[in-house]
């Protein structure tokens, strides 16, 4: 029963992410979610309903403007089907539940959280704030505990210490995402800062190879991580952090 509503989850998971295009690229703007409608962004031709179906129409016109033919970014349907699957991935894990509500209202902001950091290098404060606040709000009604919210301030204080410590590593809104992840996350926050951080190593290691010196002054943003770390610990968090403790 769970495997067939998650499943059916996955359709609506699809409408979602095509929306949450339009959040990532008009919330840093701060333009209208409605108002005008989606169109191509070379030729500005408005795009019709029938190609506009999320990834059904990218396949169809073979990642092209039907009117101008210049190629249609591949993010687009690669975000419709990451949203997709983690919706599902939630009722999937927590069943038919508010749990899985908050949970995929969760990955949703992290998904467009992850498009605004890589495009534009900003956590957008419309979208991680009040996210924040609903999950937070959501857990500690569902499962009344102080450790939502101590969870959220305690992993939003530790990155605050570390931008401190290190301005150019990370910013205030990689700060104001560790409320967001502390919020859905609880206990687990930590599994989410750490996969997090050391997903992070890898492409600054690489930068470093590359560019010796130079690379030091070469930033990554680090929301994709922290939000890669987020997803890890929602899923598998409980167990990893077991693991690690049953080591001692």
């Amino acid at each position: 029963m769970t495997a067939a509503i998650a499943a059916i989850a996955f359709w609506p998971g699809l409408a979602v992410g095509s929306f949450l295009n339009v959040v990532a690229a008009r919330v840093p703007l701060r333009r209208s979610l409605v108002s005008p409608g989606s169109a191509c962004m070379s030729c500005e031709t408005p795009i019709a309903w029938y190609d506009n179906v999320p990834v059904l129409s990218y396949a169809l016109l073979r990642g092209r403007c039907r009117s101008c033919r210049v190629g249609i970014p591949w993010k687009y349907p690669a975000v419709e089907a990451t949203t997709a699957l983690l919706v599902s991935g939630c009722f999937l894990r927590f069943g038919f539940s508010p749990e899985a509500l908050v949970a995929a209202l969760f990955c949703c902001a992290l998904v467009a959280i992850t498009v605004t950091d890589f495009e534009r290098r900003v956590i957008p404060n419309r979208i991680v704030l009040p996210c924040a606040a609903v999950v937070l709000a959501a857990n500690t009604v569902l499962q009344p505990s102080p450790e939502w919210a101590i969870a959220a301030f305690g992993a939003s204080l530790f990155l605050f210490l570390a931008a401190l410590a290190y301005p150019g590593g990370m910013g205030m809104g990689d700060v104001k995402l560790a409320l967001l992840l502390g919020a859905a996350l609880g206990r687990t926050v930590p599994v989410a800062l750490m996969v997090g951080m050391v997903a992070a190593l890898v492409p600054s290691f690489v930068i470093l190879v590359r560019h010796g010196r130079e690379g030091r002054k070469m930033g990554i943003p680090f929301g994709p991580f922290l939000a890669l770390g987020g997803v890890v610990a929602l899923f598998a968090g409980g167990a990893l952090l077991d693991a690690y403790l049953n080591l001692f």
